[in-house]
Parts: structure tokens; C-alpha cells; sequence
């Protein structure tokens, strides 16, 4: 999808934390504020609680991992900074 057509419609939390990931590529993560400020430039901050709900969510189907200090966290049980990458092969 074309960054125009991406525009014209709306994607989910969902959709920009897999193409974050995506994009930053295998061994690299982003931070979930970087979520919130593509979905929603202004008052983003709003958003960091509905990214962690749906992060969980990816982490769960095997989407992506949550990392914690640099090593993959589980979903169900992490507090503080956080950062998400695709999940690790092997």
C-alpha cells in the first residue's frame, strides 16, 4: 500500500505496529509512543494504553515480540519500557 492510499483510509494500531515493525526490520524494534504518534500526531499520549492492550494482542497470535531490557518479555507479565519487534526465527 502506497503512502497516499495509506491516508485516504485509516489504518489500526494493529496495522501500524506490524508495518513499524515491519519497516525497522529483523533485530530492531520501535518504541510504542512511535504507534501512537503515527495513528495520532496530536495528544498521542492518549493512545500508549490502547497500544500496549493491542501489542499484547500481536504478541499472543505470534505477530511480534515485546521486548524488555533488550530480551523478549512475556506479554502477560512486563511493567515499564517496552519496545516491540518482529519475533525471532529459531
Amino acid at each position: 500500500m502506497s503512502e497516499e492510499e495509506r491516508k485516504k483510509r485509516k489504518e489500526t494500531l494493529d496495522e501500524i505496529i506490524l508495518r513499524l515493525t515491519c519497516e525497522r526490520g529483523a533485530g530492531k524494534t520501535i518504541c510504542p509512543s512511535e504507534v501512537a504518534r503515527a495513528f495520532r500526531p496530536e495528544n498521542w499520549q492518549q493512545l500508549m494504553g490502547e497500544v500496549r492492550v493491542r501489542a499484547v494482542k500481536l504478541a499472543h497470535a505470534g505477530e511480534i515480540t515485546i521486548y524488555r531490557k533488550g530480551k523478549p518479555a512475556d506479554p502477560d507479565d512486563f511493567k515499564g519500557i517496552y519496545r516491540l519487534g518482529r519475533p525471532e526465527i529459531g
